[in-house]
C-alpha cells in the first residue's frame, strides 16, 4: 500500500516538517478490510523511501493530483513485473479514464463499501476493472490497522479520522466530485469514535476531518464523551459552526487547543460566485475574538486569485489576519482542481493554462485570473507568506492577544512551526521527531479564557460588518484545499 510523494515534497518549497506532522490514514483505514494472515507494508512516501524490487500480489496506490504522475509510474513499474495494481482516490474519480491506462483496477469515491468487495473478487480471481461507490456508512468500519503506521515518523502520531466530507457544496472544492450524487457527509457512530480515542496512547489527538463541527449532534456527544480524558487535539471547522450554540465551547472543555479556520477571502462577492453561501454575514472578527477567548490558536486559510480579488487583495489580507491574532496562516493561490464546477468554469472560459497536474499545487498559477496578470498574482502570493511570518509581524500579531500566556504560546508556536527549518530537518533525519511532542504539547496546554463568565451560545453575530480601508465589506469564508 503505498501513498506517493507530492510533487512539493521535493520541490524548492519541501518543507519536511509539514509532512511529518501526522500520518495519512487513508490505506491504513482499508487494510483493516483485509485477512490477519495478509501480509501488508504501508509505505507514506513523504517520511520514508520506497523501493520497488518488490513484487506483491497486490498493489495500492492512493492518488492526489499533485502525485498523480509519480503514481502513474510506479504503477506502470508493478505492472510490468506482472503485479495487480489498483488506484483510487481524490485525482482517480476526478478522471477516471486517466487512471485506467495505468492500473488493473479503478476505484471512484470511497472505499468502504467497494474495497471490501474487491478483497472478495481478487481473491476469487474475478476482479472487476471499476468499483464504483454506492453505500455511504461507517457504522461498521473496523479499527484502523495502526500496527502498520510508522509512528516514530511523525511528529502526531494519533491523526484521527470520524467522519467523511463535508456538509457544504462548493465550487472549488473536490468533495463534490469525490461523492458525486451520493451522501457527502456521514459520521461514525459516537461510541464507535469514542473507541477508537481510547486505543490511541499518549495525550495528543489530530483530527483530519473536513470539518470536525459539521453535524453538530455528533460532535456535541463526542465533546461530552471526552470529557475528562485529558486530552489536547487539533482539528477544522467553518466559521458559522464556530459561531453558533456554545459547540466550540465544548470542543475547549474537551481540549481543543488548535482550530483550521477558512477565512479566505476578504470580499463577499467571491464568497458568492464559489457557492459558499454559509458564510456570508458572519463576522470573522467574531470568530477570531471568540476562539482567542477560549485560549483556541488559529490556523488560517486564506485564497488568492477568485475572480473579484485585485493586487490589493494579498496586504489588505496579512494586515487583517495580524490584527487579529491568527497562529498561523496557510495562503493558497486559487486552483480549479478537475471534477469541480470551479475547473468547468475556467475550461468553459478557457482561462485554463495547461493540465500539468504536478503544477495543481495551490503555490503556482495554472489558470488566468480577472482581477490581476498571473505574475502579480504569484508575486502577492509569495510577500504574503514572507511578510505574515516576519519576525516582527508574528511578535505583531502575539501582541493582539490581551492574555500574557496566550501570547507566549502565540509566538512559540509560529515562531517554531516557520522559523527553525534545519532544526525540524535535522531532528526528522535522525528519527528523533517523538522528542518534540512534549514541547509541542506544552504550548497546547490550556489558556484560561477571558470570556470565562459569558453566556455559552452568544456568539452568532448574523449582518456584522468590518471596516478595511477604503472599503466596506463583509469578510467572509472559504472552506480551503484539501
Amino acid at each position: 500500500m503505498i501513498l506517493p510523494s507530492l510533487t512539493e515534497a521535493e520541490s524548492p518549497y519541501n518543507r519536511p516538517v509539514k509532512y511529518s506532522l501526522f500520518p495519512p490514514l487513508g490505506l491504513a483505514t482499508l487494510a483493516a478490510y483485509c485477512h490477519e494472515c495478509d501480509e501488508i507494508d504501508l509505505v507514506d512516501q513523504h517520511v520514508e523511501k520506497l523501493s520497488t524490487d518488490d513484487c506483491p500480489d497486490l498493489v495500492v496506490i492512493q492518488v492526489y493530483i499533485t502525485n498523480a504522475y509519480r503514481a502513474y509510474q510506479i504503477a506502470d513499474t508493478y505492472r510490468s513485473k506482472g503485479c495487480y495494481v489498483i488506484l483510487g482516490g481524490l485525482h482517480v474519480t476526478s478522471l477516471p479514464d486517466e487512471a485506467k491506462q495505468h492500473a488493473d483496477s479503478v476505484f471512484i469515491g470511497p472505499g468502504e463499501d467497494t474495497f471490501p468487495e474487491f478483497l472478495k473478487d481478487f481473491r476469487a480471481g474475478k476482479a472487476k476493472p471499476v468499483y464504483r461507490s454506492i453505500e455511504r456508512s461507517l457504522d461498521h468500519l473496523p479499527p484502523v490497522r495502526r500496527d502498520l503506521i510508522k509512528r516514530h515518523l511523525y511528529l502526531v502520531p494519533n491523526s484521527i479520522v470520524v467522519s467523511r466530507g463535508c456538509p457544504f457544496h462548493c465550487s472549488f472544492c473536490y468533495k463534490d466530485a469525490f461523492f458525486g450524487s451520493k451522501k457527502s457527509f456521514y459520521t461514525q457512530k459516537v461510541d464507535d469514535a469514542l473507541r477508537e480515542i481510547e486505543r490511541l496512547p499518549g495525550r495528543h489527538l489530530y483530527f483530519l476531518d473536513d470539518h470536525l463541527l459539521g453535524d453538530r449532534r455528533f460532535a456535541s456527544a463526542l465533546f461530552d464523551g471526552m470529557y475528562g480524558m485529558n486530552r489536547v487535539f487539533q482539528g477544522a471547522a467553518t466559521v458559522n459552526s464556530i459561531l453558533k450554540g456554545d459547540l466550540i465551547e465544548k470542543a475547549a472543555k474537551a481540549g481543543l487547543r488548535s482550530i483550521f479556520v477558512g477565512f479566505e477571502s476578504v470580499n463577499d462577492e467571491n464568497m458568492a460566485s464559489t457557492n459558499k453561501y454559509q458564510n456570508i454575514h458572519y463576522e470573522y472578527e467574531e470568530v477570531c475574538r471568540r476562539l482567542n477567548d477560549l485560549g483556541i490558536m488559529i490556523n488560517g486559510s486564506f485564497v488568492f486569485g477568485l475572480d473579484h480579488d485585485g493586487p490589493d487583495v494579498f496586504r489588505r489580507t496579512v494586515d487583517w489576519a495580524l490584527r487579529q491574532g491568527i497562529t498561523t496562516a496557510t495562503f493558497h493561490i486559487a486552483t480549479p482542481y478537475p471534477g469541480t464546477a470551479y475547473y468547468q468554469e475556467m475550461q468553459q472560459q478557457r482561462r485554463i493554462l495547461h493540465s500539468q497536474w504536478d503544477r495543481y499545487d495551490t503555490r503556482q498559477v495554472v489558470f488566468q485570473p480577472k482581477g490581476m496578470s498571473t505574475e502579480q498574482l504569484k508575486q502577492g502570493y509569495d510577500w504574503s507568506y514572507r511578510e505574515f511570518y516576519r519576525w516582527k509581524n508574528i511578535v505583531r500579531s502575539a501582541s493582539a492577544h490581551s492574555n500574557s500566556k496566550h501570547m507566549l504560546k502565540h509566538f512559540f508556536y509560529t515562531a517554531g512551526w516557520k522559523k527553525f527549518e534545519s532544526l525540524w530537518t535535522l531532528l526528522i533525519n535522525g528519527r528523533r521527531l517523538g522528542m518534540m511532542t512534549p514541547l509541542l504539547e506544552a504550548i497546547l496546554s490550556k489558556v484560561s479564557k477571558a470570556g470565562e463568565e459569558r453566556e455559552l451560545g452568544g456568539g452568532n453575530t448574523e449582518g456584522n460588518k468590518i471596516e478595511q480601508p477604503g472599503k466596506k465589506i463583509d469578510v467572509l469564508e472559504w472552506e480551503g484545499l484539501s
